[in-house]
Parts: structure tokens; sequence; C-alpha cells
């Protein structure tokens, strides 16, 4: 296993960075469709007022919707593969080679 990576942010907290785990393409697809609706969302929720009551009830159901369905993906496949948590931490996922990172500051 590769050595943690170090590295520094603007407010100088050292975050550690390791690879703990690897998802197979599909699960990988799975996230990534996720991750991509709901970064959609955040950007659409930048822009659209409540002027139109029936599209923000729709994009706030839809983003409550997503937002559940990505923390499940996480929790299933961090059942699945029994990856390494710290209270401190959090997941990352390398879209290109499915390997899973543990975050830590």
């Amino acid at each position: 296993m590769p050595q943690a990576q170090k590295r520094h942010h603007k407010n100088q907290i050292m975050m550690t960075k390791r690879i703990v785990g690897q998802v197979t393409p599909e699960e990988r697809s799975e996230i990534q469709t996720l991750f991509e609706r709901r970064n959609g969302l955040n950007e659409l929720a930048k822009i659209l007022t409540a002027d139109n009551a029936e599209l923000y009830e729709k994009l706030v159901k839809d983003m409550g919707e997503t937002g559940t369905k990505f923390q499940d993906w996480w929790n299933r496949m961090a059942q699945k593969y029994q990856w390494e948590s710290a209270e401190n931490g959090n997941w990352e996922i390398n879209f290109d080679t499915c390997e899973i990172f543990l975050v830590t500051t």
C-alpha cells in the first residue's frame, strides 16, 4: 500500500490521504452518476428561486432523494468492503482508478 500523502490547505491543517480499498467499475459508475447529478442539482439550486413553486419543490425533492442515494451507496460499499474509517475522516473515490481513499485531518 502506498505511503500516506500529506497535503496542506490554506488553513494549514495537515491532511492525510491513503488507499483503503477499491470498487468495481460498475460500482464506480453508480456513484459517479449520483455525484454528477448532485453537483448539477446544487448548481441549479443557486440560480432557481422559489418563485416557480412547482419547479422549486421538484428540485428540493430530487436533491433530497439524490443525497440519500449518495449516502446509501457509501454505506453499502463500506459494509461490503469493510473499509477502514476514522472519526475525523471521510472517504473519497478516484473515478479513474476506482480506488477509495480515507482522508483524515
